[in-house]
């Protein structure tokens, strides 16, 4: 398993070069200039010298392998000198916004910590609600409970969140006046009383996000369920007088697993990515909302960086479904 791990790792390195390429020449062909919010009254001149400060003279070849370097070489030194206090990276230039010029590192960074609050917390919720109601409602397939998942999933699948956002704001904090409908990015958990703030703000986002997470797992789990539940080796184990209970949770189930860990695994990359709907919608100053702004901004360095974390974060974690399979079955081996 180790061999294999490190193998992928190493065949992930081109394909991610190749992927910061493509999507680095995507960008470039992209309509759009940065100086465009610029003022009118700046003259000419002065704009084409803030042009080629941000780098914008150059060829695009120059300018994707000066943001190779900054990226691979020039960003590690910084966390290094952070963490150990060296100064490996004094003087050296990093990957710089054009929208707020600041580190585009220490940008994203800043945001994390909000789209991990709301998103990360959203995706935890709707995978321990969505699991066990897979599993009962394919155990209990027809029931009343496996019609109720039914339509609580297609609602979940059929509503988007632009609509279910403002209508948690019009109920619970215009109607009732539960919940605030703004999202304070700036309010610090130092106590149980600023805690309690804190869960009454994200409540309404994470009700959204784990409604629609929710209604994808349930129905995987469902589905794989059902078809292990028909399988040869569950009416051996009946036969054999084990009890039900270890029947479905601990042979069924861990066999159903392995499809659905694809599905969480692969939508992990998902929680640093971002909802742009959703974080938008409660003015949650996360990635999604960096993503969206740097987009109309055309702050090509920060789309840049933030795409191409994405593409790394769906390698990496789909080399961790694929290790998972062999701890759920030890039948699939990586030889």
């Amino acid at each position: 398993m180790l061999t294999y791990a490190v193998r992928r790792l190493i065949l992930s390195i081109p394909t991610l070069l190749f992927i910061s390429f493509v999507i680095f020449m995507l960008l470039q062909l992209a309509p759009g200039d940065p100086m465009a919010q610029v003022p009118l009254t700046v003259p000419p001149e002065v704009k084409q010298k803030m042009r080629e400060a941000l780098g914008l003279g150059q060829p695009p070849l120059v300018q994707y392998w000066k943001w190779l370097v900054q990226v691979f070489w020039i960003e590690p030194q910084v966390l290094i000198d952070h963490i150990f206090g060296t100064a490996f990276s004094a003087g050296d230039l990093r990957v710089i916004s054009w929208q707020t010029r600041s580190p585009v590192m220490d940008i994203i960074i800043q945001r994390i910590p909000q789209t991990l609050w709301v998103v990360g917390v959203a995706y935890v919720v709707a995978i321990l609600i969505a699991l066990p109601i897979g599993v009962y409602s394919a155990y209990r397939q027809y029931s009343v409970f496996d019609q109720a998942g039914t339509f609580v999933s297609m609602v979940g699948f059929s509503i988007p969140p632009f609509f279910t956002g403002p209508l948690l704001i019009v109920i619970f904090s215009v109607q009732l006046g539960w919940f605030p409908s703004i999202y304070d990015t700036t309010h610090v958990v130092n106590d149980w009383a600023s805690f309690k703030i804190q869960l009454q703000q994200m409540i309404m986002p994470v009700m959204v996000l784990a409604l629609q997470i929710t209604a994808q797992l349930s129905r995987y789990m469902r589905a794989s369920m059902l078809d292990n539940l028909r399988q040869d080796y569950v009416r051996t184990a009946r036969a054999k007088g084990l009890s039900e209970a270890v029947v479905v949770n601990v042979h069924v189930l861990r066999n159903s697993m392995i499809p659905v860990v694809t599905v969480i695994a692969l939508g992990i990359p998902a929680i640093f990515g971002g909802a742009i709907i959703t974080e938008n919608v409660f003015k949650v100053n996360g990635i999604g909302q960096l993503l969206l702004t740097a987009l109309f901004a055309n702050d090509l360095p920060m789309v840049m960086t933030l795409t191409f974390i994405f593409a790394v974060l769906i390698v990496l974690f789909n080399l961790v479904a694929d290790i998972l399979y062999g701890v759920l079955d030890p039948r699939i081996r990586y030889d």
